[in-house]
């Protein structure tokens, strides 16, 4: 949290301090009448002279705060805990509730608020306990829209994705991740209908249908004293100064607020040589488990457009053992994230799957209602995702984070799990973790604060970790040292990792099998020694050959782009890239083909391309 400038507080600390401790200062009445005194100036018992009925200038004005203050104060409050409420519930869930908490409040924002204050205040009556309801109707839309758009634009992030990945539930994510981080604005809009409710009090007070006489009111004050503007105009000053600094005074703590606890100002991350780890191909352990952690079965993917459906993933089929490490690599647009998305249930709201299955523990995950996937994502299942600046809540610290992911699954007291967070953090290699705990993301480090996401990632021992390119944003030694950490983990808890990436020397460096995906579909298959020393697709050749070479030449490039799901070919989709196509690719869509000891090629000229794809021989690249 920034430095809160002092000023405001002390300002706005003052005035409520002063509204505060009214009933116990020495003031005369502030209602009792002195006839014979009316219009006095100044004087050792009346500092601000008498009004126009004899009473104490000061003891009303101040009496007068609290009024003021005490209906902007209440009316503000109760606005701003139920418009928040109904913004986050209809920006988050959408649907239904978006028309019950959102779209309603439009009709409030038909009346204008000052009418429509009039017009309840003169049914029900004067009065502060009439005002207080009324006034929390009239700023209730505000808080309700500026709640909304907040939610809109914090529910796309990628810590939110992260809290439905890791298991949280709906009402927890909102409280804990989404409403945090969307603070800033609701407190600007609460400085704003505050200040507004003590101008709107005034006005009705000083119509006759605010504060009811003769208790004091700055409205009252303001409206008595305009009779007597030419022979006192300082009965008419006081209450109007009152108003003036009270509203500039909260104005400014409320916009210092905002930046102090604005978790978005976060520095600028260092940029570093990004360096390729060693390219290794050779034969590397076979899997281990006999029946596989998850298996992907005829898996398609649609998305409803203004053109028709389009299908961005078709018929996906892979398995991923335990102890085992199977890759996923093929350029953006491949389908790779999407496939992982869909095992987790974290489809955006335009993509389901359309057929197919995938099978977790005996059950087809893709089917499971979304309180059975919540038990399971965070604990026996996890993600890490790309970008940990992204996915951390800037809101929360490490420790807190980590915390309610381990008791979002296991009963576990805090102090507990805080010292389950400590272990964890421990363990994936961060140095001083009791310290660590206490820090925000932006505090921390690249290679940190991906160890951090790791940490939560494994906090309840999942069985399966699905790894969505989590070293791109990394330079080489810290990327190094998170495959290396990813795989130590992986030896020791038998967890099977799904790691998707389009960087093929990573592939070498972590993974035992690789899939291969082009165009949403895949294209090859194989254990990573065998498919990098003799590729069977020209697809997977030229992935290879574009790796950077050891000998420093630039790297060869693969022509033209990767097509989009509603302009694909008629026959094989990588055929107007590939440099060995023959008439029957373009007229005829390949079936994925099974060889022997599980290798899978979807080239229909596989046979006669054998030993003619295999790339140049890289055995280190670097940048």
């Amino acid at each position: 949290m920034k430095r809160l400038s002092p000023f405001p507080v002390a300002a706005v600390g003052l005035i409520a301090f002063a509204a505060l401790i009214t009933p116990f200062l020495p003031l005369p009445d502030p209602v009792r009448i002195d006839v014979a005194n009316r219009l006095a100036g100044f004087s050792a018992s009346h500092w601000l002279g008498q009004d126009e009925v004899g009473r104490d200038v000061l003891s009303r004005l101040l009496w007068g705060a609290r009024a003021s203050l005490m209906v902007a104060f209440f009316s503000s409050l109760a606005a701003c805990i139920i418009g928040t409420a109904l913004g986050v519930l209809g920006g988050f869930l959408r649907g239904f509730t978006e028309i019950i908490t959102v779209r309603a409040m439009d009709v409030v924002l038909c009346f204008p608020p000052l009418l429509l204050a009039l017009l309840v205040v003169t049914l029900l009556g004067p009065g502060a306990s009439t005002l207080i309801p009324v006034l929390a109707l009239v700023y209730l839309p505000g808080f309700v829209r500026v709640a909304y758009a907040g939610v809109l634009t914090v529910r796309a992030q990628d810590y939110v994705e992260a809290q439905h990945a890791l298991g949280a539930a709906p009402a927890r994510i909102m409280l804990r991740t989404v409403l945090p981080n969307i603070g800033g604005p609701v407190l600007v809009q609460f400085s704003l209908s505050m200040a507004s409710a003590v101008v709107l009090e005034s006005g009705l007070s000083f119509l006759g249908l605010g504060v009811v006489p003769p208790a004091p009111s700055w409205g009252l004050m303001i409206g008595a004293a305009r009779s007597t503007m030419a022979q006192a105009p300082l009965l008419l000053l006081w209450p109007c100064l009152a108003l003036t600094l009270t509203i500039l005074a909260m104005n400014a703590l409320c916009d210092a607020l905002r930046d102090a606890v604005d978790p978005h100002g976060v520095p600028p991350r260092k940029r570093g040589l990004r360096l390729l780890p060693d390219l290794l191909p050779g034969l590397l352990p076979q899997r281990s488990g006999k029946e596989p952690v998850l298996a992907v079965r005829d898996v398609s993917i649609g998305i409803d457009t203004p053109a028709g459906r389009i299908q961005p993933v078709r018929g996906v089929s892979w398995e991923v053992y335990e102890g085992e490490t199977l890759a996923i690599v093929g350029e953006s647009g491949s389908g790779k994230s999407l496939t992982g998305l869909a095992v987790l249930g974290l489809l955006p709201g335009v993509a389901e799957p359309t057929s197919g299955a995938a099978y977790f523990g005996g059950r087809d995950v893709l089917r499971l209602p979304e309180p059975e996937l919540r038990k399971l994502r965070g604990g026996s299942m996890a993600m890490i995702f790309q970008d940990p600046l992204s996915s951390l809540n800037p809101a929360h610290r490490i420790g807190d984070q980590i915390t309610e992911i381990i008791r979002a699954h296991r009963p576990m007291s805090e102090k507990a799990a805080m010292a389950e967070a400590v272990k964890l953090l421990a363990k994936v290699g961060i140095p001083a973790p009791e310290q660590r705990v206490k820090v925000y993301p932006h505090e921390m480090s690249g290679g940190m604060r991906q160890r951090a996401m790791i940490a939560m990632a494994i906090a309840n021992n999942p069985k399966l970790l699905i790894a969505d390119e989590p070293t791109t944003a990394l330079d080489v030694t810290i990327q190094a040292q998170v495959l290396e950490l990813l795989d130590e983990l992986k030896r020791e808890s038998g967890m099977g990792l799904v790691f998707i990436t389009h960087s093929l020397p990573v592939v070498a460096e972590i993974a035992d099998r690789v899939i291969v995906m082009y165009a949403g579909e895949v294209v090859e298959q194989g254990r990573v020694g065998e498919l990098f020393a003799n590729p069977l697709h020209p697809y997977t050749a030229a992935l290879l050959r574009s790796a950077p070479p050891e000998d420093g030449s630039l790297p060869e490039g693969i022509p033209g782009t990767v097509p989009l799901p509603h302009l694909l070919p008629k026959g094989c989709a990588f055929a107007p890239r590939c440099q060995h196509r023959a008439p029957a690719c373009e007229a005829d869509h390949p079936e994925l083909e099974t060889l022997d000891e599980g290798r899978q090629t979807r080239c229909m000229r596989w046979r006669d391309l054998e030993g003619r794809l295999a790339p140049r021989p890289v055995t280190e690249a670097q940048a």
